[in-house]
C-alpha cells in the first residue's frame, strides 16, 4: 500500500494553475471590452459565448466572413524586448485585413491567450492592445479563452490566436471573379515589417548580432519592428461599398509574390514597377545584414506594401484621392494583363 501519511495535500495552485488570477483577469477584460461594443451585440445569459444579432447589421442578402490567424514568432521578439501592448493589435489586424480582402466589415472578435504562468502587467497590456485594434477595426471584441499552461510554455512565454467574423453583401462580394485585363494595381503603404518573416527576422537579428537598442530612424531598431501592423478596414470599406474595389490582396505570409496571384484568375498576371513605392529603410537593412536575395525579400516580406487593391482603370482616380483624403500612403504600382509568358507576377 502507497503510503499517503507524508503526501502534500495538492490544490490547482500548487499545480500552477491561479484561477483567482485568472478570474481577475477576465473580469477586467469583461470591463475593456465593453468599450468595443456595437450595434447587434446580445448579453449572453451565462456568458459561455458571444452572441450577436445580424438583423441589426442591416444587410440585404449577408454572408459571413471568417478568419483566424495568429502573430507568429513576433511574440518571441515581444518577449524578448518585454513589450507587449502592440501584438494584440497584430492579433486583430491579421485577421479583420483578410477578412476585408472579400469586400467583408469585421463584426466581432474573439482572442485566445495561452501560457505558461499568468502575469498580471504582461496579460493587461496584451489584451488593451487586443482592445485598440478592435477599436480600429470597428468591430466587438465578444468572447476569448485564457488558458494557464504550466510545463506547456516556460514562463514569460505566451500565444496568441486570433479569430474574426464580417458580413459582407453576397452581390458584392471582392475577389477574383471580378479582376479583368488592363485593371490597374494600387499598393497601400504597410507600417513596417507587419507580423510575417519573423522567423527570418530573428535569424538576421541573431547572424548580425545587432543591437535592439541601436538608433534606427528616430526609433529603436526593436520599436520598429515591433511597430503593429497597419488595419486598413476604415480607409478601404466605403470604397468597398461603392463597388470601386474589384479584389484585395493581403500581404502577409509569401510576400507580394505569393499573395498577389491569389486575387488573379488563370490566364492573367500581374506586372509590377519596383520603383513605383517606397521601401522602408527596415526592409534595405534586413536585405543587406542578411544578404537576402531580392527575389526573396519579394516572396517572404511586404517590403512597404501591406495591401494591394485591382481596380478599373477608369475608378483610379477616384480611389487614389480617397486614398489621400484618409491619409493613407499608396501608389500605382502595376497593372493586370494577360498571363502570356506563364509569369504571374512579373517585376519591371
Amino acid at each position: 500500500m502507497p503510503d499517503n501519511k507524508h503526501k502534500e495535500r495538492l490544490d490547482y495552485k500548487a499545480a500552477g494553475v491561479d484561477i483567482e488570477a485568472g478570474d481577475s483577469l477576465a473580469d477586467r477584460i469583461r470591463s475593456i471590452s465593453k468599450t468595443t461594443l456595437r450595434p447587434g451585440v446580445i448579453a449572453a445569459p451565462g456568458g459561455f459565448a458571444g452572441l450577436f444579432r445580424l438583423s441589426d447589421a442591416k444587410y440585404r442578402k449577408p454572408v459571413l466572413v471568417s478568419s483566424s490567424d495568429g502573430v507568429g514568432t513576433k511574440l518571441k521578439l515581444a518577449q524578448l524586448l518585454k513589450r507587449h501592448d502592440t501584438v494584440g493589435i497584430d492579433l486583430v489586424a491579421m485577421c479583420v485585413n483578410d477578412i476585408l480582402t472579400h469586400g467583408g466589415e469585421p463584426i466581432f472578435f474573439l482572442d485566445y491567450f495561452a501560457c505558461g504562468k499568468l502575469a498580471a502587467t504582461q496579460a493587461d497590456a496584451i489584451i488593451k492592445g487586443i482592445v485598440a485594434g478592435c477599436k480600429l477595426a470597428g468591430c466587438t471584441l465578444i468572447g476569448g479563452e485564457t488558458a494557464e499552461m504550466p510545463s506547456m510554455y516556460p514562463d514569460g512565454d505566451y500565444d496568441l490566436a486570433g479569430f474574426a467574423v464580417g458580413l459582407a453583401e453576397e452581390d458584392a462580394l471582392c475577389g477574383k471573379h471580378r479582376v479583368q485585363n488592363d485593371d490597374v494595381i494600387i499598393g497601400l503603404a504597410s507600417s513596417g515589417v507587419h507580423a510575417n518573416g519573423y522567423s527570418l527576422v530573428r535569424k538576421i537579428l541573431a547572424q548580425s548580432g545587432a543591437d535592439l537598442e541601436q538608433d534606427f530612424d528616430g526609433r529603436t531598431l526593436g520599436e520598429v519592428l515591433l511597430a503593429p501592423t497597419h488595419i486598413y478596414v476604415e480607409t478601404l470599406l466605403p470604397l468597398i461599398k461603392q463597388h470601386k474595389i474589384h479584389a484585395l490582396a493581403h500581404i502577409t505570409g509569401g510576400g507580394i509574390s505569393n499573395n498577389l496571384p491569389r486575387i488573379l484568375c488563370d490566364g492573367l498576371a500581374a506586372k509590377l514597377q519596383k520603383d513605383s513605392w517606397v521601401r522602408p529603410p527596415i526592409f534595405n537593412w534586413l536585405r543587406q545584414n542578411g544578404k537576402v536575395a531580392e527575389m526573396e525579400m519579394l516572396r517572404v516580406f511586404n517590403c512597404g506594401i501591406g495591401m494591394m487593391l485591382v481596380v478599373g482603370r477608369n475608378d483610379c482616380d477616384a480611389v487614389l484621392s480617397h486614398l489621400e483624403a484618409e491619409s493613407c500612403t499608396a501608389w500605382l504600382v502595376g497593372e493586370v494583363c494577360n498571363d502570356t509568358e506563364q509569369t504571374r507576377v512579373a517585376y519591371c
